[in-house]
């Protein structure tokens, strides 16, 4: 039986370190759903008459980052005043480094002041120059969370309604303890259990998802589900588990949103390594252009205890992943993202200079020949930007070079004709022999949309099984429906969706589920197809000059009888080669070689297969020339194209029904409408 989620506390969501029983997940579990509904009973309480319900987040989520910090500095306030009182004195200026040791953290507070000693102040002015200077101690990885909070906008708010210390007391309430400390009985038993930096974490992550839940309009637009990201690590750790030496790896998500998917592909790393027996550290790399939403990722890591990778995420509407790289140096081990699909990117085309004036190399990159080959796609949607970004970044002069999973909806397949941006990136991966596979995920999966979304796999160092080839999986039938919608969201992968998709996809075989293709097949070219342009009043062997050609367009009729329009005649040894453009005609008398001037309303194009077998002339005889003799390519105009359709390979037709079935429904539909049809006519059909 499913257990309805509030707090998702099973092993997947534990620390490494902290292995606990199944008795001891529920205690936490229950403690932890206790805490977050507290704190959301706070903004009802505080905030109802003074904040509209979707606007309760922009008080309540910085204040329980505050709270953490606070509580997590009390035993060390001393230490840092006394410091920060010896640098002043030593005239140092650059303190950051000191001060850290000094809080044991990654952050620390200077103020004369912790959150206990501002609940009684004598006024409400008191109380705001007061808290005001707290949060002005606070170190600039704190100062960066609560700009990008805008949380100082709400202080004269909260001051005038005289709400400020209500909430400040709130959030001091003795029965929730929000410390990584017990608090302790007069008998020394613990009174209220201390909360590990991963459990405070998950607390916070909660508060996240339930506020997003409120804000319909906004829910999960920045938030991948847990199952979702789960696989996508699946993917890109496991074909190399046995791979994996004990050092040092560089994580990066160029969306990253809340970073969940960061954490949650870290932890699950840390799990596969330590199952090798092999002791790996992880630095996680994010950028993110909402502020609130870079916001809450920085502080859910600094409520983690992992400062570091705090200070490697970079976000605020300054930071657009495509128009303001963060980390243009840098090459990471395993990538994965959940970019905006469908969402204009034209103001960062503008910043960039527009299509012209781009010089990005992440996006003019030197490929077939062309050291200009542009991968920039309709400003309406930049989706794939995002996945030529991560593979900017790949590491090439390491042995397991850089693997990376990324999510897309179906237009990443398939938009974009030959020779634009999403047919030249989809060229450029393939071609590279970067993609692995593509997993299409169950509809309904995210919080924020039901359409139809994919995972893209890709890697600079495939197996040599997989060399040249690449693997489609269709696993849009495996998972369980969920007993209450999570935003759109009304279905997730379970242990044993996520172990069915992998095993696919480590097996490697051709199934129902599974495809497997040449690179090759999903490349043709496009072709160019004229016809002659046939006027009345055209005279045979006659070659027009463009004046007279452009006078006949004017004034004469089409006419599929006369004689093509002869625009050039070529020299003489000239080859004929009609299938090129080049007829064999008499001129005067004389067998010459000529050129027709071209119909535009006959153009056409085909698309060729480029594994077609005998290429493009011998696909347009066969295809083209028993039904349009007179046409001819244009040998300059091909194009390389890709395109990828899940439809044309895992199509299931239904069943047609049989003769007996269609029978016995059209008698029961005749004897029902004859009825009808006497009635109406006043009962005179016998």
């Amino acid at each position: 039986m499913r257990v309805e989620r509030r707090l998702d506390l099973t092993h997947q969501d534990r620390h490494p370190s902290h292995e606990r029983s199944r008795t001891e997940d529920y205690m936490q579990a229950s403690q932890l759903n206790r805490i977050a509904g507290f704190i959301w009973g706070i903004a009802d309480d505080v905030l109802r008459d003074l904040y509209v319900r979707g606007k309760y987040r922009d008080v309540v989520l910085p204040m329980t980052v505050l709270r953490r910090l606070d509580a997590v500095l009390e035993p060390t306030k001393d230490a840092v005043l006394d410091m920060k009182t010896m640098l002043d004195n030593a005239g140092v200026d650059n303190q950051e480094e000191a001060l850290r040791q000094a809080a044991g953290q990654a952050f620390y507070n200077t103020s004369p002041f912790t959150m206990r000693d501002l609940r009684s102040r004598s006024s409400q002015q008191k109380l705001r120059d007061d808290f005001l200077a707290y949060l002005d101690g606070f170190s600039g990885n704190v100062q960066d969370i609560l700009d990008n909070f805008e949380f100082r906008n709400q202080i004269p708010k909260l001051v005038k309604a005289d709400a400020l210390g209500a909430l400040i007391e709130k959030f001091l309430d003795p029965d929730i303890n929000l410390s990584p400390h017990p608090v302790l009985k007069p008998d020394g038993s613990v009174h209220k259990p201390g909360l590990d930096n991963h459990a405070m974490g998950t607390i916070f992550e909660e508060l996240v998802r339930r506020f997003n839940e409120e804000n319909n309009e906004e829910a999960g637009e920045h938030w991948t589900p847990r199952d979702a990201v789960k696989l996508m690590a699946s993917l890109i750790f496991l074909p190399i588990a046995d791979q994996i030496e004990s050092g040092t790896y560089l994580l990066y998500d160029g969306a990253c949103g809340t970073g969940g998917m960061l954490t949650v592909a870290e932890e699950a790393f840390q799990q596969l390594a330590s199952k090798h027996g092999k002791k790996v550290a992880t630095h996680l790399y994010g950028q993110e252009i909402n502020s609130e939403t870079y916001a809450i990722a920085k502080a859910d890591l600094l409520l983690k205890g992992e400062g570091e990778a705090a200070d490697n995420l970079v976000g605020g509407p300054e930071y657009s992943t495509l128009a303001n790289d963060a980390f243009p140096s840098r090459e990471f081990d395993f990538m994965l993202s959940n970019p905006p699909y469908g969402k204009s990117w034209k103001s960062d085309l503008d910043r960039m200079g527009g299509k012209a004036g781009i010089k990005d190399p992440r996006f003019l990159v030197d490929h077939a020949g062309d050291s200009e080959y542009s991968l920039i796609t309709r400003s309406s949607d930049g989706q794939l930007l995002f996945l030529a970004n991560m593979i900017s970044k790949m590491k090439h002069a390491t042995k397991l070079g850089s693997r990376i999973a990324e999510v897309h909806n179906g237009s990443s397949l398939f938009t974009g004709d030959a020779g634009q941006g999403e047919s030249n990136i989809r060229r450029w991966i393939i071609e590279n022999d970067w993609l692995e596979a593509i997993v299409a995920l169950p509809l309904n999966m995210f919080y924020n949309t039901g359409i139809a979304t994919y995972v893209w796999v890709l890697t600079n160092r495939k197996s040599e099984r997989r060399q040249g080839k690449v693997q489609l999986i269709d696993a849009t039938r495996w998972y369980e429906p969920l007993r209450k919608n999570l935003g759109k969201k009304n279905c997730e992968l379970t242990e044993g969706d996520i172990k069915t998709i992998t095993d696919a996809f480590l097996n490697f075989d051709q199934t129902e589920h599974s495809k497997i293709f040449a690179n090759e097949d999903f490349g043709y070219f496009k072709v160019a197809v004229e016809r002659p342009l046939r006027l009345k009043g055209v005279e045979a062997g006659r070659v027009y000059s463009a004046k007279e050609i452009k006078n006949l367009r004017a004034s004469s009729e089409v006419d599929e009888e006369a004689p093509p329009i002869i625009k050039k005649i070529h020299r003489r040894g000239t080859q004929a080669d009609p299938l090129r453009g080049l007829f064999e005609a008499e001129i005067h008398g004389k067998p010459a070689v000529v050129e027709y001037e071209p119909d535009a309303d006959l153009r056409g194009s085909e698309q060729v297969p480029i594994a077609e077998p005998g290429g493009i002339e011998l696909f347009l005889r066969r295809e083209v020339l028993p039904y349009t003799p007179d046409a001819w390519y244009v040998a300059d105009s091909v194009k390389t194209g890709y395109e990828i359709s899940f439809t044309r390979h895992f199509y299931h037709p239904k069943p047609l029904r049989t003769l007996d079935e269609i029978r016995t429904e059209i008698l029961a539909i005749e004897k029902e409408t004859e009825g009808r049809l006497n009635d109406i006519l006043g009962g005179t059909i016998k």
